[in-house]
C-alpha cells in the first residue's frame, strides 16, 4: 500500500469505518505497489507536490474498487467522500479542494503508461501470492477472449472483430448462427475456474484470433509462475479453441489435460457421418466429426442412427495413451447382426465381456483426448469454463468497462493491467481475513 508519511490533525480512523471503505483498505494493503512508488516519487523530485503521488494512486485504485467508469465520476465521489479522501491520503483540513483536478490524473495515467511494466510485475507478483495462500489455486484452468469495444471510432489502433456464436438448436439440431461485431480490443484471459480469478492475461486487437493466443499465455505462465504451472491439471475453452495442435501440446508438452470442446467439421453433404477407424482394413469400428466411436451392428440397415451403436468408453489408459472401449452388444444387451464383419479381424477374442477397441490418442489429437469429449468426466468439469465467463461479467458490469472512455492500446493495457491486480489483491485480502468464501465478492459503487 502506498502510506502517507503525515497524521493529520483529524483522522477518520476515529470513527468506525464503513464496509466499503475497509474493503478499500484491505484492498490497497494487499498492493505490492512499493517499487511504482519509488519510482514514481523519484521521477517527481524536485518538482510541486501539490497532490501526493501516494493519494493520487490510491484515489485512482479506489475508483476501480468502486467501479468507476471516468475520472469524473471519481472525482465526484471524492469531492463527496470525505471518509474516502481520507483512506486515499489526501489531508482532509483542506476539503474537496484536496481533490486533485482532471490535468493531475491524466498527467499521473501518462506516467503509469510509461511504467505499465511494473503494473504487469505487481500482477505476477499477486498471482504468486494466491499460489502460496491457497494450496489449489491454478488446479483447473480456463481461458476465453473478450471483446472490448474502444471509446469512439477514431482509434488508430483498434480494429473490427467478430465472433460466431450459435443460438438453442432448433428442430433441425443446428442452431441459429449469431455474428456480433465490435470495433476495439480483446482480453485472452487464463482464470482459476474455482476461485473465479485471473492468472494470465493480454490485450491485443479485435481481430486477433483468440486459439493463437492461448499456448503463448500457457508459455507465460510456466516460465513467470512454475508453481502453478506445475499443479495444473485441466484447461477448459469453447470450440473457438478447438485445435489439434494445441491440444497435444498442452497434454505432451506441460502435462495439462485439455477440456476443448470440439466442432465438427464434416459439414458438407458428400461427406460420410461415420468413418472407418482404420481405413486400410476391413471392420466395424467407426467415428465421426466429433470423436464419437461405435460399432455397426447392422450392416443392411441404411439409416446411420439406427445402423451404428456407441461404444462403451471404459476410461484413458495412460501407460498405452488410449482410449478405451467396449463392445456395446456385449455392454448394453444389444443385438447385433454383423458379428461375422467383426470376427473377421485377427486380433479379436469373441467372449461374454465382448471385444475391446482401444483408440490412440496419435489417431487424430484434436478428437481424442486424455477426457474423452463424449464422456460424463468431460461433461462434468466442462462445466467450470463458464467461470472466465463469470469474471469477463465482472470485468464489465463491477469494474466499468460496460462504460468506459478508454482509447488507445495502451491506455486499455493499462486500464486492463489495473483491474485485473485490484481483483487479484481484493481476494488475497479476503483470504487473509480468513473469509476464503468472499474471495471473488464485490459491490458495486452506490
Amino acid at each position: 500500500m502506498a502510506t502517507i508519511s503525515q497524521t493529520p490533525l483529524f483522522s477518520w480512523k476515529k470513527v468506525e469505518s464503513s464496509p466499503e471503505i475497509l474493503r478499500l483498505a484491505r484492498a490497497l494493503g494487499e498492493l505490492p505497489d512499493e517499487p511504482i512508488m519509488r519510482t514514481l516519487i523519484a521521477q517527481r523530485k524536485g518538482k510541486r507536490n501539490d497532490y501526493p503521488i501516494e493519494a493520487v494512486w490510491n484515489s485512482l485504485v479506489a475508483g476501480i474498487v468502486f467501479g468507476h467508469g471516468s475520472v469524473e465520476s471519481l472525482r465526484r465521489e471524492l469531492a463527496r467522500n470525505g471518509e474516502l479522501r481520507q483512506a486515499c491520503g489526501f489531508d482532509p483540513l483542506y476539503g474537496d479542494k484536496a481533490v486533485p483536478p482532471s490535468w493531475v490524473y491524466s498527467r499521473f495515467l501518462g506516467k503509469l503508461y510509461k511504467n505499465r511494466r511494473m503494473i504487469d510485475e505487481m500482477f505476477h507478483e499477486l498471482v504468486d501470492r494466491l499460489t502460496a495462500l491457497l494450496p489449489d489455486f491454478g488446479q483447473d484452468l480456463a481461458v476465453d477472449g473478450k471483446a472490448i469495444q474502444t471509446h469512439g471510432l477514431n482509434d488508430p489502433e483498434a480494429a473490427w472483430g467478430a465472433k460466431k456464436t450459435y443460438l438453442t438448436a432448433g428442430a433441425e439440431g443446428k442452431g441459429e448462427k449469431h455474428t456480433k461485431w465490435w470495433f476495439g480490443y480483446k482480453l485472452h484471459l487464463i482464470v482459476d475456474a474455482n476461485y473465479e480469478l485471473p492468472v494470465g492475461f493480454e490485450v491485443t486487437k479485435a481481430n486477433v484470433a483468440e486459439t493463437t493466443r492461448m499456448m503463448p499465455m500457457v508459455e507465460e505462465i510456466r516460465e513467470k509462475h512454475p508453481a502453478l504451472h506445475a499443479r495444473a491439471e485441466a484447461l477448459s475453452a469453447d470450440k473457438g479453441y478447438d485445435s489439434g495442435k494445441d491440444k497435444a501440446t498442452l497434454y505432451d508438452g506441460h502435462a495439462i489435460k485439455p477440456l476443448i470442446d470440439t466442432r465438427d467439421m464434416r459439414q458438407k453433404k458428400e461427406i460420410q457421418t461415420w468413418q472407418p477407424l482404420d481405413p486400410e482394413h476391413h471392420d466395424t469400428i467407426h467415428f465421426d466429426g466429433t470423436g464419437r466411436v461405435a460399432c455397426k451392428i447392422d450392416p443392411f440397415e441404411p439409416d446411420d442412427e439406427k445402423a451404428f451403436a456407441l461404444m462403451q468408453f471404459n476410461g484413458f489408459e495412460k501407460d498405452r495413451e488410449t482410449l478405451k472401449f467396449r463392445c456395446p452388444a456385449a455392454a448394453y444387451g444389444m443385438e447385433c447382426k454383423n458379428r461375422d464383419a467383426c470376427r473377421c479381424r485377427l486380433a479379436v477374442r469373441d467372449g461374454l465381456y465382448g471385444r475391446v477397441v482401444r483408440v490412440p490418442l496419435d489417431r487424430d489429437r484434436r478428437l481424442f483426448t486424455p477426457i474423452y469429449r463424449h464422456s460424463r468426466t468431460f461433461r462434468k468439469a466442462y462445466k467450470k469454463r463458464s467461470s472466465v465467463e463469470r469474471v469477463n461479467s465482472r470485468i464489465d458490469q463491477v469494474y466499468g468497462f460496460e462504460r468506459h472512455f478508454i482509447r488507445g492500446r495502451a491506455k486499455m493495457e493499462l486500464r486492463v493491467g489495473l483491474t485485473l491486480i485490484v481483483m487479484l489483491a481484493t481476494a488475497a485480502a479476503w483470504i487473509r481475513a480468513g473469509q476464503k468464501e468472499n474471495a471473488r465478492s464485490l459491490l458495486r459503487a452506490a
